[in-house]
């Protein structure tokens, strides 16, 4: 099904409305007024002169994969390594290389991923300013030729603008998670896990659940100048189709401060839990559901308020005091 498209979205609106209704939106044309896509538009020389205006020449990690891959940025066939080679390489280099390969077939993927734009390109959000969101809130950048990411989630609120070239995303909500054959937690291609299921030709006898997350997918090709909300723990498979691709991404969330990570805390829930016997797993998850996962006003009323400790409205210091008994916990 195609993604939800709504226009004249203001920042009250964004945030009252579409961020907390956890579903994606495209918003198009949000930046088509951002001096990147017009220098974009004029052409991929013109889009790196404007970028090499801002560039300070720092090296930023860069992934080259093989030209038979077809652009996917994957494991090896074991799964105990990666079809890409990863290391530093100046901006402009990769601009000559992006450049140099636009008429290879096949052409060699590459992508500089997650590059911060206040530290590399200081200056650049100045003049591209955040759409809805507020400055403190860092654009990330990606660059690349016509590559794609496998399907992941972010533990973060995601607002995708795409600069240069179209990017394909499908999209699926959190539930899906048991229809993507997902591969390891910890060994991953750039941080998150991802499926191992490939979109361009999908293995069905190998993965037959994959037909149910392809029921409730979401799918859009965006253009330069247009925006994506994808929310918090959506899955999202990505694939560039120009030679030269460029978006601009913020990450933001609400989780407090003081109290840990939540995926930190998946994990290690992960890692305490999973190796139990079923009944006493099913014991925890009668736990979970009353305490994190219920309504917290049901779990604490029968409580008075100074003695709700945790389960109350703790201020930062005192959270981040049981998160550093909880650390020394964990490292007993």
């Amino acid at each position: 099904m195609a993604v939800l498209e709504l226009q004249a979205i203001d920042a009250d609106r964004f945030h009252g409305e579409i961020v907390p209704g956890g579903r994606p939106v495209v918003l198009r044309g949000l930046v088509a007024h951002w001096p990147a896509v017009k220098a974009a538009l004029a052409g991929d020389e013109a889009l790196f002169d404007y970028l090499g205006g801002f560039d300070q020449g720092q090296p930023v990690g860069t992934l080259v994969g093989d030209p038979k891959a077809g652009g996917r940025f994957f494991y090896d066939a074991d799964l105990t390594g990666f079809n890409f080679q990863r290391g530093p390489a100046r901006l402009r280099k990769s601009f000559d290389f992006l450049l140099a390969q636009r008429g290879a077939d096949p052409p060699t993927p590459l992508a500089v991923q997650s590059i911060p734009a206040d530290v590399h390109l200081p200056g650049f959000s100045t003049e591209n300013l955040a759409p809805l969101l507020g400055p403190e809130i860092e654009p990330l950048l990606w660059l690349g030729n016509r590559v794609i990411v496998a399907a992941h989630q972010d533990p973060y609120e995601n607002l995708a603008c795409v600069v240069a070239g179209r990017r394909r995303f499908t999209l699926f909500p959190p539930e899906a998670v048991g229809d993507l054959y997902v591969g390891p937690l910890e060994k991953t291609p750039g941080g998150p896990a991802i499926s191992l299921v490939s979109f361009e030709a999908p293995d069905l006898a190998a993965h037959p659940r994959f037909e149910r997350a392809l029921a409730v997918a979401e799918t859009v090709e965006l253009a330069p100048g247009d925006a994506l909300y994808i929310p918090y723990l959506w899955w999202h498979h990505v694939r560039s189709l120009e030679p030269v691709n460029l978006l601009t991404n913020y990450w933001w969330d609400n989780e407090p401060a003081g109290r840990g990570r939540a995926m930190d805390a998946f994990l290690h829930a992960v890692l305490a839990l999973r190796a139990l016997p079923p009944h006493q797993r099913q014991a925890w998850k009668a736990g979970f559901e009353h305490y994190v996962f219920g309504d917290p006003d049901t779990a604490t009323a029968h409580l008075p308020e100074g003695v709700r400790g945790m389960l109350g409205a703790l201020g930062e210091d005192d959270a981040r005091q049981l998160l550093r008994a909880l650390g020394q916990k964990l490292s007993a």
